[in-house]
């Protein structure tokens, strides 16, 4: 395939911006050059049955069923018109165009509708634009002959980027590069190479999230690459309309069926909500927001024992794991051949969130029921939109008996080349060996794990579910005070809207003027004087708990040499400055730990167990991370004469 053609053919259709420039702003370039790219595709299409469908219906054939069937395709459309003939005739190039579109069979016509075409039509027409326009696209070579699906999807994908750059807007919400779905695609099907040999086998494919569909176009070519008689469905869901309707004309050309390309939030208007499927991929945007749908997602989350999110829910600011428990909810049960799972994340799943929190009960939820099988790790600079690292996690609810109970961290962050062109962020990609070697490594994974020899030992690593596992405790140590009065402490007392509750704190203060400088080791002698200093000031002396609590506050001074408080008589009262916080794994004892890492430093520390959570978290860098000792001091000395000796020299022909 000439990688560089798609260019060559983006390009052209972006020429038109030449001719869009004053009449139209920089970020309505897309709007019109994007449908008119969709429309001239769906012409090339349907170029060789046009005539045959057009005698049909002037025939008289209205019926679907045969206009489709002369067509060839899902679609059609019963004019004569071509956008080379409407461009022939500037004065009725508008009118016309409207005829055409008209003739387009309903499927077509809502893939247009999307981008608001009949609008931009209109307003082409008063710039007297449209022959222009019209004729640039007809001159577009886009024949299925000339351009294959795979390059049409490039051409597509390099037109939104541009239309995204212009508008400001994240252009890698809309696609992924097509070597990461490749390996995506390869590390979700692999361990079911086999089973996809066998004769009349059909599989469905879901994604969420599915941009201008290539995903799914990876994952049926991949499939049909082991199985050519497989039958491969595939289904999906977009949120922005151009993305959606480009996926749809996709699926419409390669015959396959349009309406199950979705239009809505998969969250909110789920458009497969009671279908299960084969396998599952997306690459969801990171880091966005759910705040707009926050009042349906967290009332499902309460009220719907049975609803996708029961785990948990994310923080507002990242959806992402909303995305990873819709998929896990179209799992097919394991009886009736269960499911694989494939999805991008950035690094924030992977730990964001304490023990407790939503995104911590969530991996929680997805280790204890063991459906995680792998992390793999990723090269940064390999997205358009973000040059951050990113993660592929693999999961599936029939695990092969040796991977369960199981997890696999793979290590694939050193596998690219650098690009000859930068797009946007993306900097690296993935070349065709280093998937086939990625692929193979994931293959064997437990393998290599367990052989310390092997050559790619470093990049493979295996941990038992709960090894992600642990209790979060609480480690308090006890309260200690001494008491005394001070000038600082009559001014506490005067201030105190707590105490002035029960006594007049100014004349309270002024009695105790006496003590000030005195200092007791013990709560009850403080007391014992305060209260006689108060009574002889002629004080009604209150003895309700919160006005003894709050003196005792004003009065204590925390001291590692003072009185341990007591809550209650046997009960010793924690000090929440001292409080600290330890994560213990889960298959060690709490206590064993307590004694062991806390008690030869504080002796007095003690666990509340009433506070202790459970949490997970997946420290991918942590296990991989390799020491590097740093340079001896006497290289770096060498190392900053030699650059002074430099300057100097420099200075010196300056100055000559």
């Amino acid at each position: 395939m000439d990688l560089g053609k798609h260019s060559q053919l983006s390009n052209h259709a972006w020429a038109v911006a030449d001719l869009l420039r004053g009449d139209f702003k920089r970020h309505e370039y897309g709007q019109v050059i994007l449908p008119f790219t969709v429309l001239r595709r769906l012409e090339c299409v349907l170029e060789p049955t046009r005539d045959k469908v057009a005698d049909a219906y002037e025939g008289g054939e209205l019926r679907e069923f045969f206009l489709r069937r002369a067509s060839g395709h899902s679609f059609y459309n019963t004019s004569r018109y071509t956008l080379k003939k409407i461009a022939s005739d500037p004065q009725h190039a508008a009118a016309n165009l409207g005829k055409y579109v008209a003739a387009f069979s309903e499927n077509a016509r809502e893939v247009l509708e999307k981008y608001d075409f009949a609008q931009q039509v209109k307003k082409l027409d008063e710039a007297k634009l449209i022959y222009q326009i019209v004729g640039k696209f007809a001159d577009l070579d886009l024949r299925p002959e000339m351009v294959a699906n795979q390059q049409m999807g490039y051409v597509f994908e390099d037109l939104i980027r541009r239309f995204a750059e212009a508008s400001n807007e994240t252009a890698g919400e809309h696609f992924t590069p097509r070597e990461v779905i490749e390996l995506m695609v390869n590390l979700l099907i692999a361990p079911d190479a086999d089973l996809l040999r066998e004769s009349g086998v059909v599989r469905t494919v879901l994604d969420p999230a599915c941009g201008t569909g290539g995903m799914l176009s990876a994952a049926e070519e991949h499939i049909a690459a082991f199985n050519p008689g497989a039958t491969v469905k595939v289904f999906g869901q977009e949120l922005n309309p151009e993305s959606w309707a480009i996926c749809r004309s996709d699926l419409m050309i390669k015959g396959q069926d349009p309406d199950k390309i979705a239009f809505g939030n998969s969250f909110t208007d789920d458009g497969h909500l009671r279908e299960k499927f084969d396998y599952l991929l997306a690459n969801p945007p990171f880091g966005v927001e759910w705040k707009k749908i926050k009042d349906q997602i967290e009332t499902e989350h309460k009220t719907d024992p049975d609803g996708k999110f029961t785990a948990g829910l994310p923080r507002i600011n990242d959806g992402s794991f909303l995305f990873l428990q819709h998929m896990i909810s179209k799992m097919k049960a394991p009886a009736v051949g269960g499911s694989r799972i494939a999805i991008v994340f950035n690094g924030s799943p992977l730990f964001t969130g304490a023990a407790g929190s939503g995104e911590s009960e969530i991996r929680r939820w997805i280790l204890e029921n063991d459906w995680l099988e792998a992390i793999v790790a990723l090269p940064d600079q390999l997205f358009y939109n973000t040059g951050i690292s990113t993660y592929f996690w693999i999961l599936t609810n029939r695990k092969a008996p040796a991977h369960r109970g199981k997890v696999v961290l793979l290590d694939a962050r050193d596998y690219w080349q650098k690009m000859r062109k930068s797009l946007g962020d993306k900097r690296k990609e993935i070349g065709k060996d280093q998937i086939k070697e990625i692929t193979r490594l994931y293959g064997e994974a437990l393998t290599v794990a367990d052989d310390p020899d092997h050559p790619l030992h470093s990049k493979v690593k295996v941990f038992r579910n709960e090894d992600f596992g642990y209790h979060r405790i609480t480690v308090e140590r006890p309260l200690k005070l001494r008491f005394e009065v001070t000038e600082e402490t009559l001014e506490t007392i005067r201030d105190s809207a707590k105490l002035n509750a029960h006594v007049d704190t100014g004349k309270l203060a002024d009695a105790l003027q006496p003590l000030v400088g005195t200092t007791w080791a013990k709560k009850t002698e403080a007391f014992a004087a305060i209260h006689e200093a108060a009574v002889a000031a002629g004080l009604l002396w209150p003895s309700k708990a919160p006005f003894l609590a709050t003196l005792r506050d004003i009065v204590g001074v925390r001291d590692p040499q003072g009185e341990v408080q007591h809550k209650k008589k046997d009960v010793i009262e924690p000090d929440p400055d001292l409080r600290d916080y330890e994560n213990v794994p889960l298959d060690e004892d709490v206590e064993e730990y307590l004694k062991r890492e806390v008690h030869p430093h504080v002796p007095d520390a003690w666990i509340d167990h009433d506070k202790t959570k459970t949490g997970y978290e997946i420290p991918f860098t942590r296990h991989f991370y390799v020491y590097t000792p740093p340079r001896p001091l006497a290289e770096i000395d060498a190392e900053l004469k030699s650059l002074e000796a430099e300057i100097q020299t420099l200075l010196g022909e300056v100055t000559k």
